[in-house]
């Protein structure tokens, strides 16, 4: 059974940088597309950012800002985030699913991590 440890949360003002860790133990990493998502107090779960073999792909309102990418050595995926923006501010949850093209569809994943808080102020 695969499990997601995410880490690198944390509080910033606006315009600042983090750096997001998730590191998968229990398979094989290269075997499961990975995903960053977000959920702001009283807001559904959004897609931010997926990465395969063949690609990456961004929400439109973290594109120019955010850049996912993937460690294999490290079974790692992170998500390295710029120019932060108070709307910003949310759970960021690391998600993984065993195949070759990932979704950007909150449903498609069936492994989650268990969160982890950005905060950004104006």
């Amino acid at each position: 059974q695969v499990q997601l440890v995410e880490s690198g949360g944390g509080s910033v003002q606006a315009g600042g940088s983090l750096r997001l860790s998730c590191t998968v133990s229990g398979r094989t990493f290269s075997r499961y597309v990975m995903g960053w998502f977000r959920q702001a107090p009283g807001k559904e779960r959004e897609f931010v950012a997926t990465i395969d073999l063949r690609s990456t792909r961004y929400a439109d309102s973290v594109k120019g800002r955010f850049t996912i990418s993937r460690d294999s050595a490290k079974s790692t995926v992170y998500l390295h985030m710029n120019d932060l923006k108070p709307e910003d501010t949310a759970v960021y949850y690391c998600a993984a699913r065993s195949g070759y093209y990932a979704s950007t569809d909150v449903g498609f994943y069936d492994t989650w991590g268990q969160g982890t808080q950005v905060t950004v102020s104006s």
